[in-house]
């Protein structure tokens, strides 16, 4: 097992310790709408105040309710779904972030409120993901740039794997810390497996949730890592936590792309670990983290390469 102690700063096990503040012992045992209510609770404490510029429109796609942010206007639009296991998060809980990769790029955002288990089950999220995709492109005839962290990583890639010949023009993929469908019983499963912020046992306990029934086979709707081809997928730039037992799905997936000819750009940052985008006002390696993801997005959007 890694050695905790050594691979993460100060400043990162203030974040650590400030989150795990806001959960009982025995949150697991909590029902679900309480585990929402903690957890929004604590992604309220780690807020910051919008940029100045920043405006939001609260509104539906697709039949799924979104939160559309605007500063200047852009000819291209980031579609953002968020993190939390696909049962917990929304549109509040990543709502600064949203908003300051509004300001830092200039882009327009849509935040996508996508439904959860355990009331909705695979792939009602994956549904909502793509019909909210589709319903932006169609009526702002704008390219996408899909971006999402966690959970919400697994959701823009799914989108990106099945919107493949499609009328959405997708101009890139922007990966924050994504489960991507990797083997749980090797590599970063096992060294990762007691990290803190995301365990092995968490990531299992989502898994189930998630599903009605037993785990779906050669699904990219659901696990991007088991499709059967990965050409013709949009340029990515993923980011992967060291600390975390998801990381290899990331590496698992940059070899797939670039098997395929596809441009890939991943950064493994190093001592940091799920979930430390909340940790970018409080960590300077969690904020130099943030900064590569803001310029992965304007780059993709601006049709550069600069890997």
């Amino acid at each position: 097992m890694a050695d905790y102690q050594k691979l993460i700063d100060a400043e990162i096990w203030a974040f650590i310790e400030k989150t795990n503040s806001f959960y009982p012992p025995d949150t697991a045992t909590y029902g679900v709408e309480d585990q929402r209510r903690i957890y929004d609770g604590m992604c309220a404490a780690f807020r910051v105040d919008y940029p100045d510029g920043v405006s939001t429109t609260d509104r539906v796609y697709g039949g799924v309710p979104c939160r559309h942010y605007t500063n200047s206007g852009s000819d291209v639009v980031v579609m953002y779904f968020h993190g939390g296991g696909f049962v917990v998060g929304g549109l509040e809980s990543h709502d600064d972030v949203c908003a300051e990769i509004c300001a830092a790029t200039g882009l327009d955002v849509v935040s996508v409120d996508y439904r959860m288990a355990p009331e909705h089950k695979h792939p009602a999220m994956f549904d909502d993901a793509m019909a909210a995709t589709r319903a932006v492109f169609a009526e702002t005839g704008k390219a996408v740039v899909l971006c999402g962290d966690s959970a919400g990583g697994n959701l823009a890639a799914c989108v990106s794997h099945m919107a493949r010949g499609s009328e959405v023009v997708i101009k890139g993929q922007v990966l924050v810390y994504p489960g991507l469908g990797g083997d749980f019983d090797k590599g970063s499963y096992m060294v990762f497996a007691d990290a803190p912020m995301l365990t092995r046992d968490d990531i299992m306990i989502y898994r189930n949730v998630r599903l009605a029934g037993d785990e779906p086979v050669g699904d990219p709707r659901y696990a991007p890592l088991h499709d059967t081809t990965f050409d013709g997928l949009p340029p990515t730039v993923i980011n992967t936590a060291q600390c975390d037992p998801l990381s290899d799905d990331g590496i698992d997936y940059e070899e797939a792309l670039r098997a395929a000819g596809v441009p890939v750009h991943r950064v493994d940052e190093a001592g940091l670990v799920h979930g430390h985008l909340r940790a970018r006002h409080m960590s300077e390696r969690s904020s130099a983290s943030f900064t590569r993801i803001k310029q992965g997005i304007a780059a993709l959007a601006a049709g550069e390469w600069p890997y």
